[in-house]
């Protein structure tokens, strides 16, 4: 596959050429450069076109996303907040975990998919699928969900093998309790394992450097308990990812949150761009994830190109601007004006659905799905619809 005239993110101001080849960028050229194309080659050309490596969630419940977001006041923390909506929303809760865990988690994928998500940690317990043309999931590390809500997590975060690291919220709250669940968690790390917080709203500068990485959850913070980690200044000791939790804290579309994290400038354009790229691909071991270079893996957002300023047009984005997704080397969104320019486009495997009035094409199976929700929840409003 090749992809022309296209603008990398990040690079000086011309376009380049991305050749494809089983799953990996096999180069990346220069337009002006002479390059030749297999008479077999899938070739698209693109006009006023960005490309930036597919987004890294580091951190969703994927089997959460179908509700709305719950709550009607301000949390002290994640405990207050959870006996609340099980009070206030017991009914709508029971509805909706009613539905299958295996379809409301393949609906958590179809949602990252379709904002520019390529790779998606996903932080359960339950049953953790893979699928060939949706967001990778990546679940090589060891769950916990908290030091108030995981049962013998002290054993647990000691005696489990060594190898991968710990995944758990902590600090997520603005009182007392949540300050001490950091200073428990450290304290009983008794063999120093590698920890990523999740959160981390009650962390302070000296506890943050002996975490691995933070988890940055600006959106789903500030619905909660309006305030969020002073990322700021913890960026100082350790490294920041991005993610999103689920919708029923925060909002579905992640370019949302990221345009509030902008706003809060707690982290510069290019350490927040990092935080869903190359800071995640790293920390997680992704290999070649994170980054577009020869040689990398062929997971490719591109999105139409607002302004000349990369960083502008990248923090402008919504679902309904990305033109192409490529995940390890074949097309899995594809805008329709951009399969009617190219005849050699197939989309007999992909459906078609409406963003904003904007037409997409993308992987088998959402349609199926989605008429399926309905059955559970026949007035559930999808953020997109059919056709």
């Amino acid at each position: 596959m090749l992809l022309e005239n296209i603008h990398i993110l990040g690079q000086r101001d011309y376009s380049s050429v991305i050749r494809i080849t089983d799953g990996f960028i096999e180069n990346i050229s220069r337009s002006d450069e002479k390059y030749i194309a297999a008479v077999n080659d899938l070739t698209i050309r693109f006009k006023n076109a960005v490309a930036f490596p597919g987004l890294i969630n580091s951190h969703d419940h994927l089997e959460f996303n179908l509700f709305p977001k719950l709550g009607r006041k301000i949390y002290r923390d994640y405990i207050e907040w959870g006996d609340d909506i099980h009070q206030t929303h017991k009914s709508l809760i029971g509805k909706i975990q009613k539905i299958p865990y295996g379809l409301r988690y393949l609906y958590g994928l179809y949602k990252n998919l379709i904002t520019g998500v390529t790779t998606v940690v996903h932080h359960g317990n339950g049953d953790a699928f893979q699928f060939d043309n949706l967001p990778d999931v990546h679940i090589n590390y060891n769950y916990l969900h908290s030091t108030r809500l995981q049962n013998k997590w002290k054993l647990k975060l000691n005696l489990l093998p060594e190898g991968s690291p710990f995944l758990i919220h902590t600090g997520e709250g603005t009182n007392e309790e949540s300050s001490g669940e950091v200073t428990d968690l450290l304290k009983w790390n008794l063999f120093r394992r590698d920890l990523i917080g999740i959160h981390g709203i009650s962390l302070n500068e000296t506890q943050s450097k002996k975490f691995k990485a933070i988890v940055w959850c600006p959106d789903s913070n500030l619905f909660l308990y309006n305030k969020t980690a002073d990322i700021s200044n913890i960026k100082k000791y350790t490294d920041i990812l991005f993610g999103t939790d689920s919708n029923v804290s925060s909002d579905w579309n992640i370019w949302n949150h990221i345009r509030l994290a902008k706003k809060l400038a707690y982290l510069n354009d290019i350490e927040l761009f990092e935080s869903l790229t190359l800071t995640p691909a790293k920390t997680w071991n992704l290999g070649t994830k994170g980054k577009l270079n020869k040689g990398g893996t062929a997971d490719i957002v591109v999105t139409r190109r607002k302004s000349r300023n990369d960083f502008e047009s990248f923090y402008a984005i919504n679902p309904d601007d990305i033109l192409l997704i490529v995940k390890n080397g074949k097309p899995v969104f594809i805008d329709e004006e951009l399969s009617i320019n190219h005849s050699q486009l197939n989309t007999i495997n992909f459906e078609k659905i409406s963003i904003n009035n904007s037409k997409k094409f993308i992987t088998t199976g959402i349609i199926g799905l989605m008429k399926t929700i309905k059955n559970y929840l026949p007035d559930y409003n999808f953020p997109f619809s059919v056709g």
